[in-house]
């Protein structure tokens, strides 16, 4: 006869793999939101939706709304950039429905300046968009 150890039950598998699963998501969603910010301050607003989506996806549900607001903002200055001014519009009216409860900080990023901004640029409906303030 031979001898085995004391294999892995399906609920250990599935409580060290949650573990580790929740580890992982947790780390992914704050790089990327470091990452997103990172690209939106040095105006690579495409890369920084790509990095935000990501956050946006794994947020927990109460702060998804958050993350989908700076997703708004790199898609309303990628917009811009690409002349298209209803687009532009329509992304910074989002932006701030979606900030705007999360005011006047969150996660360490001050979004009274941004807010502001947003206001201001979606009334003289410009293309013209200097940095966003983050």
């Amino acid at each position: 006869s031979t001898t085995c150890g004391r294999g892995r039950t399906s609920s250990t598998l599935r409580s060290s793999y949650g573990r580790t699963t929740s580890r992982w998501k947790t780390e992914k969603f704050e790089s990327a939101y470091r990452a997103g910010l990172d690209l939106i301050r040095s105006g690579e607003y495409f890369a920084a939706h790509e990095e935000l989506e990501d956050a946006w996806r794994a947020a927990p549900a109460e702060e998804r709304d958050f993350f989908q607001g700076l997703v708004h903002v790199t898609v309303a200055w990628y917009q811009a950039g690409r002349g298209r001014r209803i687009g532009t519009e329509r992304q910074l009216a989002k932006a701030l429905r979606r900030l705007k409860p999360f005011a006047p900080e969150h996660r360490g990023l001050q979004l009274a300046p941004l807010l502001e901004q947003l206001h201001q640029l979606h009334e003289q409906g410009s293309l013209d968009l200097p940095p966003p303030r983050l």
